[in-house]
């Protein structure tokens, strides 16, 4: 066997893990024997130490990357939320919102109730936990669903963002209510929003109750059937009360 000194091992070690693509493990390898050397560590602790910094990095740039493929607006999380200035039923449900177990379960949690009241933020905050989690989310308004749907049906890949839309964990379907749609506009987000229905989770905010659904789809039967299919064992969240941004607004101003 061929005697090699130690910097000829480190750059051995350096192009092994280059070339098996273990970032770390190259960048950091040669500092990690020096410190191994200096404690006397075993070389199944000096492995054991370089495979977890390797396994932190890769769990860390899967996290980066599921919550930029979600393509939310902004970054919001629950815990910038004052949870005492929420609505009172989201007071009470929040908690075991939180617990994402309605991700695992597939199903659906509605947002309900007046503008400004935190229902964004709470859908993007319940969207970044669950990326965290190692969820796949994607993150919308319902307008940009159903254009969305219009240009790749008239683009020939409907077939393919059905197959994406049908896969993700939890899509967030924010603004729902604030355009009307017309007759093939509403019938292909309630054929997409089928598509989870029962199986995987949707988040939707409405600033409309359930009794004003008809004036976004203007079709009574589809308005019916609609509701019916997203709130089947949906957690519903009543989201009327004091405007939680208008005091955040009051606030920063009363703060200059």
């Amino acid at each position: 066997m061929t005697i090699k000194s130690q910097t000829e091992w480190q750059q051995e070690v350096i192009a092994y893990a280059k070339e098996l693509k273990l970032p770390m493990i190259r960048k950091l390898a040669a500092e990690h024997a020096s410190e191994a050397n200096l404690e006397d560590s075993s070389y199944e602790a000096f492995l054991a130490q370089l495979l977890q910094k390797e396994c932190d990095a890769r769990r860390e740039s899967a996290r980066y990357h599921r919550i930029r493929r979600a393509e939310f607006p902004q970054k919001k999380y629950l815990e910038d939320l004052s949870v005492e200035d929420l609505p009172n039923d989201a007071q009470k449900k929040l908690s075991n919102l939180k617990s994402l177990d309605f991700i695992r379960e597939g199903r659906n949690a509605i947002f309900s109730g007046n503008p400004g009241t935190g229902k964004s933020h709470i859908a993007i905050g319940l969207g970044m936990k669950a990326c965290l989690e190692g969820y796949k989310v994607w993150f919308t308004t319902v307008p940009i669903l159903v254009n969305r749907i219009k240009e790749t049906r008239a683009e020939n890949t409907l077939r393919n963002f059905q197959s994406r839309f049908e896969k993700y964990d939890l899509v967030i379907a924010d603004e729902m209510g604030y355009i009307s749609f017309d007759k093939e506009g509403a019938e292909q987000l309630f054929t997409h929003l089928s598509l989870r229905a029962g199986r995987k989770s949707t988040i939707i905010t409405s600033n409309l109750s359930f009794e004003r659904w008809g004036e976004i789809f203007q079709d009574e039967v589809m308005t019916a059937a609609m509701i019916d299919r997203l709130t089947h064992q949906a957690h519903i969240v009543n989201m009327n009360g004091s405007s939680y941004r208008m005091k955040e607004t009051e606030e920063w101003l009363n703060a200059q």
